[in-house]
C-alpha cells in the first residue's frame, strides 16, 4: 500500500527488497529533482522488527546508488529520527516501520526536511515517481559510503528533559510500568524514566522486534500491563508501539484509561502554563476543547493525519497537539508524536499538582467514543458527504475531511479511509447511548444514499 507518507507491505507478501529499492530510489529520485543543485543528506532509522535489516540494506542501497548522502541511525524510534532531521541538517529521513501493525508488515516512512512528512501533492508526486519506475543512479564517481550514528537515543532524552522539572519529578520516585513491546523505544524510554528518578519495571524490553503481543497499543492487547501495574501498586502503566510515536495510559488501580487521554493530559500540563492554541484532528476528543478553554485556549481541528496536524501547529504557533490515537506533539522537541514527550508530561503533570492519574482524569469531563465503519467506494463516499451536508445543514458543520457534525453534547465525523475501501463513522456524547444514536441518525441518511 502507497500512502501519504510512505508504503507499508507484508514481509514475504507484497514487501520484497526490489519494491523496497524501487521505492527508495523512486523517493531520493523525487529530492534529487526537487533540489538539484548539491549533494543532498538522508538520515536512515529503522524500528526493531525482525524484517528491518534486510529493509534497511534494499532502502539503503538503493539511497546510495542514488549519489545520497546516508547518515544510518540503526534501531531509533520514528520521533527520534524526525529529531535527528533537524540536528544534522538533513534533507529528509527515511524509516523503515509500519507503526502499530502486527509483525508480518513492514514499510517506509519518508520525512521531508522539515522532519514531517510530505504535503499531500508532495506526496502524490512521490507515488507517482514510484508507479513511473522512476530512479537517478550515479557514477562510481558520484557515490558516497554510508555512516554511522549512534547519539540519537541519548539526544532525544536530553532534549525532553530540558522542557521538565527533572527534580521535581525526581522528588517523587514513581514506580512505572513501562511496556515498549520489545520495539524501538526501548533504549530511549528507559534512560529517560531512569533520569527522572522513576521506579522502572520494564515489560517486554528488548529491542529485537520479537512483539510479545499485539503491538497495537489497545486495551485488549494491554492485559499484561494493567496487572502489572496492579501488581506492583505502580503509579501509573505506559505502553508504546513499536516505532514509539503512540503512548497509552493505565491508571494507578491498572485500569486503561484509553489513548485519548495522552494528549488531553499533556495539553493540561502545557496549556496550564503557557496558553495558547492547541491542535488535533477532526476524530479527536472533545476533551481537548474542555481542557483548553478552561486555560483561556483554543483548539484549531484538522483532517486526520500527523503531517496535517503539524502542518496547523506550525502555521498558527500551536503549543501542544497530536492525535486521539496517543500521539502528543511539542514542537520545540519534534515536529512529530512522540511517546517520550507524552510520558514526561504527564509525569510532570502528576508532580505539579500531586494528584494520581485515576484523579486527573476524573477532573476532565467524560464522553463516550463509539467507532465504526462500513465497505464503501470513494465515489460513494462524496454522494454520502453531501447527503449529510444537506440534511444536518442546521448543525455546525466541517468539511476538511469528510464531514464532521457538532452538536451542543456531541458530535460525528464519517470519512473515507485513505488505503481502504471503507468509510469510518466516529461519535462522540456524554454516554454510550447518546452516541449509538448519533451513528444511527448518521447511518439512517447513509443507508437512503446507499439504497438509492
Amino acid at each position: 500500500m502507497v500512502g501519504i507518507s510512505g508504503l507499508r507491505g507484508t514481509v514475504g507478501g507484497t514487501l520484497t527488497p526490489t519494491v523496497v529499492g524501487r521505492m527508495t530510489a523512486a523517493f531520493a529520485a523525487f529530492l534529487k529533482h526537487e533540489t538539484p543543485d548539491r549533494r543532498l543528506k538522508v538520515v536512515f532509522g529503522r524500528d526493531s522488527r525482525l524484517s528491518g535489516t534486510w529493509v534497511r540494506d534494499a532502502a539503503v542501497a538503493a539511497l546510495v546508488a542514488s549519489g545520497l548522502e546516508v547518515v544510518d541511525l540503526d534501531i531509533v524510534t520514528t520521533p527520534g529520527a524526525a529529531m535527528m532531521v533537524q540536528h544534522l541538517g538533513a534533507d529528509a529521513a527515511v524509516i523503515a516501520t509500519a507503526s502499530h501493525n502486527p509483525i508480518q508488515w513492514n514499510g517506509l516512512k519518508f520525512l521531508n526536511r522539515q522532519a514531517v512528512a510530505p504535503p499531500a501533492q508532495e506526496a502524490a508526486a512521490i507515488a507517482q515517481f514510484f508507479h513511473d519506475d522512476r530512479a537517478d543512479f550515479v557514477a562510481v564517481e558520484g557515490l558516497v559510503p554510508p555512516v554511522r550514528n549512534t547519539g540519537t537515543h541519548a539526544l532525544h532524552v536530553k532534549r525532553v528533559l530540558d522542557h521538565v522539572d527533572v527534580l521535581g519529578i525526581s522528588a517523587r520516585r514513581y514506580k512505572v510500568v513501562l511496556d515498549s513491546v520489545n520495539g524501538a523505544g526501548c533504549v530511549a524510554t528507559a534512560t529517560l524514566l531512569s533520569k527522572l528518578g522513576c521506579q522502572v519495571v520494564h515489560l517486554n524490553g528488548t529491542p529485537d522486534g520479537r512483539f510479545a503481543h499485539d503491538p497495537e497499543p489497545t486495551e485488549k492487547n494491554l492485559v499484561g500491563l494493567a496487572e502489572e501495574v496492579r501488581r506492583q501498586r505502580a503509579a501509573v502503566g505506559f505502553a508504546q508501539d513499536p516505532d514509539g510515536d503512540r503512548l497509552a495510559i493505565a491508571d494507578e488501580t491498572g485500569r486503561y484509561i484509553g489513548e485519548e487521554y495522552s494528549l488531553v493530559l499533556c495539553a493540561q500540563w502545557i496549556l496550564g502554563r503557557r496558553s495558547g492554541v492547541a491542535v488535533a484532528n477532526l476524530s479527536s476528543s472533545r476533551m481537548l476543547d474542555d481542557v483548553a478553554a478552561a486555560h483561556g485556549g483554543r483548539v484549531i481541528r484538522t483532517p486526520v493525519g500527523e503531517a496535517n496536524v503539524v502542518q496547523a501547529m506550525l502555521a498558527s504557533g500551536a503549543v501542544i497537539g497530536g492525535e486521539g490515537n496517543g500521539g502528543v506533539i511539542d514542537p520545540r522537541i519534534v515536529p512529530g508524536r512522540d511517546s517520550l514527550v507524552g510520558m514526561a508530561y504527564v509525569l510532570q503533570l502528576m508532580a505539579a499538582t500531586g494528584s494520581s492519574i485515576g484523579q486527573l482524569v476524573g477532573q476532565i469531563p467524560r464522553y463516550e467514543i463509539v467507532k465504526t465503519k462500513f465497505p464503501c467506494r470513494r465515489e460513494e463516499a462524496g454522494r454520502i458527504v453531501e447527503a449529510l451536508k444537506t440534511h444536518f445543514a442546521s448543525q455546525r458543520l466541517d468539511t476538511q475531511d469528510g464531514i464532521r457534525i457538532d452538536w451542543p453534547d456531541g458530535w460525528v465525523h464519517a470519512r473515507a479511509s485513505n488505503t481502504e475501501p471503507i468509510m469510518r463513522i466516529i461519535a462522540e456524547a456524554p454516554d454510550r447511548a447518546a452516541a449509538d444514536k448519533s451513528i444511527a441518525a448518521v447511518r439512517s441518511v447513509i443507508d437512503t444514499v446507499l439504497g438509492g
